[in-house]
């Protein structure tokens, strides 16, 4: 019965959260969410990427180990995805990025943190901080079918990774009043992102018909593959639990953003179909998967 609340505790208050924000996108379908997105992409998201990888007590080593994991992970996903959307006479470039980069920073960051802790929380964002690197590398890439350099240069977090890492390498103590301040603007960006994605499910138009399967593949495949990882590399405790639950996130909200900036409006459609159907399927995927990550990763 212990598990059961623990379960409940961690899945709750996410939850609660994004009803939140599908309460307020129902009752006004012009709220505005352009200032959660800019706020968090330029400076709640690089400030939870300092926060989490300076201050919660990983090392270097963990976290250059957890960037590993990361791009295994997605490398199975890409292998998996490539092989779906052949059968399925899709996109192979442009309807590949919601298939292999979950959404680990505004569901599976906070679920870690629920039910692991600060030490959960700093795991889960060294694994958040690759994917959202991808994002901006690999996603656009797929999602114009051309590299842009520019888009990596402009990008807050690309550097909150790079002076996080520079602080690990050389020991370096945050100071106190850095430390308050991401992490005020770390918990407010938990809370405004996981509104926004309540917000963003009441506007999204899908069709179940095309996105079931890429969706059952996002949710379904990815503890799978976390599995493959955790006992290839002897995995155990936090460390495997983390992991499990991270890649067990549906699509990520940030594959639309992309999308929409440089992919056609049929394959964008798509692209928000798995979104919307992958994210309600976690509904029920996710308290399974953090059942079993606490139940035998604890």
């Amino acid at each position: 019965m212990e598990i059961y609340i623990k379960i409940f505790e961690v899945i709750f208050p996410v939850f609660f959260v994004i009803s939140i924000g599908y309460y307020l996108g129902k009752k006004n379908p012009k709220f505005d969410t352009n200032f959660i997105t800019n706020f968090a992409g330029n400076i709640g998201t690089p400030a939870m990427i300092f926060y989490t990888v300076t201050t919660t007590g990983i090392t270097l080593n963990i976290f250059i180990s957890y960037l590993i994991y990361a791009i295994i992970m997605i490398a199975g996903f890409a292998v998996i995805g490539l092989i779906l959307l052949y059968f399925l006479k899709k996109d192979l470039s442009m309807e590949l990025p919601p298939l292999i980069l979950p959404n680990t920073g505004n569901m599976g960051v906070p679920i870690c943190l629920f039910a692991y802790g600060t030490q959960g929380l700093g795991v889960a964002s060294a694994v958040a901080s690759v994917i959202i690197l991808f994002h901006f590398t690999l996603g656009v890439f797929l999602a114009k079918k051309k590299f842009s350099l520019d888009i990596l240069v402009k990008s807050p977090p690309v550097y909150a990774i790079i002076i996080s890492v520079f602080f690990l390498y050389f020991g370096i103590k945050t100071p106190i009043f850095l430390e308050n301040t991401t992490f005020l603007l770390t918990y407010a960006t938990i809370f405004l992102v996981l509104m926004a994605l309540g917000v963003a499910l009441t506007r999204f138009k899908f069709s179940l018909k095309n996105s079931v399967i890429m969706s059952l593949c996002r949710v379904l495949l990815g503890p799978i593959i976390a599995f493959a990882i955790i006992y290839y590399f002897k995995l155990s405790g936090l460390a495997a639990g983390v992991l499990l639950i991270q890649s067990a996130m549906p699509s990520a909200i940030l594959n639309y953003l992309v999308g929409s900036m440089y992919s056609p409006k049929r394959i964008v459609d798509n692209i928000a179909s798995t979104i919307v159907v992958s994210t309600l399927m976690s509904f029920i995927t996710i308290p399974i998967v953090v059942f079993f990550a606490l139940k035998y990763f604890n």
